[in-house]
């Protein structure tokens, strides 16, 4: 069950969760197993230093990894604040985290409640900055001159909003940056442009996505259902997204049918400040 991809130097690396590992990925396709992770590993992102940071999605916790093949350590518990799964997350260029929860059980055919985003500080101090999100999945940051804008998929809002990042990492004035219905969007990831290609594992397709506009264009893949994206590759230009045909562990696990599928776009991965 691959999930929450990540360009990171010349390499795709992405959390194969129900296996329990974190992989990384040449360009040519080559992958190796890089960090083994207890209770599921879901999102990624790294330091300024280059420290790998991984969620643990039932561990409810952020951890810190050297990819050494040592197991990772505890950076912040997340389960005080939620005891529900934990999902992806962003890192900010001065090291602030951002890990949404689900906000209910999915195995467990909980009823969806509203989830909290939280923030991380490099210190390991963690602080809730949003609440009452209706499943939040993948994030990003858009950093420019003078402004970053935290940008959060939430599922079953099937919309994208965005919250403007204070000095102090705490978020202020939150909006809906992109109405999706009727799509359902998931993982996703920045292009140069400003734009946002996003992952639909319901309509099985993934969707690039401009503010104020919607989707403005879409790639199926009929069959399959993607659940995140990730632009990357020597120069940009190729999304490669992330699929399966089921979220069911019981099934994952025996079947393996997870697959990083890759495509040429325009334009290319958003270059970080």
């Amino acid at each position: 069950f691959p999930k929450f991809p990540r360009w990171h130097d010349d390499r795709l690396w992405f959390s194969d969760v129900h296996d329990g590992r974190v992989w990384a990925m040449t360009e040519q396709g080559q992958g190796e197993p890089v960090v083994a992770v207890d209770g599921w590993p879901a999102g990624l992102g790294w330091w300024p230093d280059g420290r790998l940071l991984v969620v643990s999605m039932n561990g409810r916790a952020l951890l810190g990894a050297d990819t050494s093949g040592d197991r990772p350590t505890a950076v912040a518990d997340l389960g005080g604040f939620a005891a529900h799964p934990w999902n992806d997350l962003t890192v900010t260029t001065d090291g602030r985290a951002y890990v949404g929860e689900f906000g209910h059980d999915p195995l467990a055919d909980g009823a969806p409640e509203g989830a909290r985003l939280v923030c991380v500080e490099p210190d390991g101090e963690a602080w809730v900055v949003a609440e009452d999100l209706l499943f939040p999945n993948g994030t990003a940051v858009l950093e420019r001159p003078g402004a970053v804008t935290l940008l959060v998929a939430e599922t079953f809002g099937q919309r994208i909003s965005a919250y403007d990042v204070q000095a102090d990492g705490s978020l202020a004035r939150p909006r809906v940056w992109a109405d999706l219905r009727p799509n359902v969007p998931d993982g996703m990831c920045l292009d140069a442009d400003g734009g946002l290609w996003v992952a639909d594992p319901v309509h099985e397709g993934v969707m690039r996505v401009l503010e104020g506009a919607g989707a403005v264009a879409w790639v199926p893949f009929p069959g399959r259902s993607p659940y995140g994206c990730a632009l990357g590759g020597s120069d940009g230009h190729t999304l490669y997204v992330c699929t399966g045909a089921s979220t069911n562990p019981a099934r994952t696990v025996a079947e393996r049918r997870g697959r990083i599928e890759a495509l040429r776009v325009d334009v290319p991965a958003a270059a970080r400040p």
